[in-house]
């Protein structure tokens, strides 16, 4: 991949993606959604690559926001389009587990970016915030709905109208972090996390995603009957039936391919 935004490093079926803008905190360019659409894309489908580590370049900012430079020409028609949203959904639903190591400032687009991925491991100096209505707009990449469902309605609309921001200890208090590393063993904690995942089966972790992301919108009777209906489905596999077996025999199971 010929990419201008990130670099890629892939080992051990995990794929560290760094936005590499820290010139500018790492800001959200149109050319930073571009590339990391492409690798979405590209590590879709391969076998090879399990889980995705997304961070920031340097120890300043995971992502300080949108680039501002871009941002005071946007339009009507340009939020209505509302491709950084529509990006953000995908890697809400990626079929692959996402972890967000936050390395500094998660701000406005990168707050919205880190509460997309699946988990987020935020360095103890690590920022979150959601600061766009000092610019008289609001956070319109999925952060005013995702906010609320991470953290509450209330603390929500307080970070959204004031504009402030949460350390790393405040982030895990409040579930927008699901943990907390030391900034240099940040990126350690984060593929460790991945690779233990990867132990896992692979199609139950995959069907165990989608469940908890489609019960949140749903009442709990639709999500438990989707549950059901994955867990009948699970019932059925090689891997299920491989996950047992190695169990009982105290082996290290053999999953079937991604």
């Amino acid at each position: 991949m010929e990419l201008e935004t990130l670099l890629v490093d892939v080992a051990d079926g995990v794929a560290l993606v760094t936005i590499n803008r820290p010139e500018v905190r790492n800001a959200v360019s149109r050319q930073v959604q571009d590339d990391l659409r492409t690798v979405l894309d590209a590590f879709r489908d391969d076998d090879t690559v399990g889980a995705l580590v997304i961070t920031g370049a340097g120890d300043r900012a995971f992502v300080a926001g949108a680039d501002i430079a871009q941002l005071q020409h946007y339009d009507l028609h340009t939020g209505l389009a509302s491709d950084m949203q529509r990006l953000y959904d995908e890697v809400e639903a990626y079929p692959k587990p996402t972890i967000a190591a936050v390395n500094g400032y998660a701000l406005g687009g990168g707050c919205e970016l880190a509460m997309a991925c699946d988990i987020r491991i935020a360095a103890t100096t690590a920022r979150f915030g959601l600061p766009e209505t000092n610019l008289s707009v609001l956070p319109g990449a999925g952060g005013t709905q995702r906010m609320a469902r991470l953290v509450g309605t209330g603390l929500a609309i307080d970070l959204v109208l004031t504009g402030r921001m949460l350390t790393a200890d405040e982030a895990l208090a409040a579930g927008l972090a699901t943990r907390v590393a030391e900034p240099d063993a940040l990126l350690d904690t984060a593929r460790e996390l991945a690779r233990a995942i990867l132990a896992k089966g692979p199609l139950a972790v995959r069907l165990a995603k989608l469940v908890i992301r489609s019960g949140m919108d749903a009442d709990q009777h639709t999500g438990l009957v989707v549950e059901r209906l994955a867990q009948a489905l699970l019932y059925t596999t090689d891997d299920k039936r491989e996950g047992a077996e190695a169990f009982l025999a105290k082996r290290t199971p053999s999953w079937s391919a991604r």
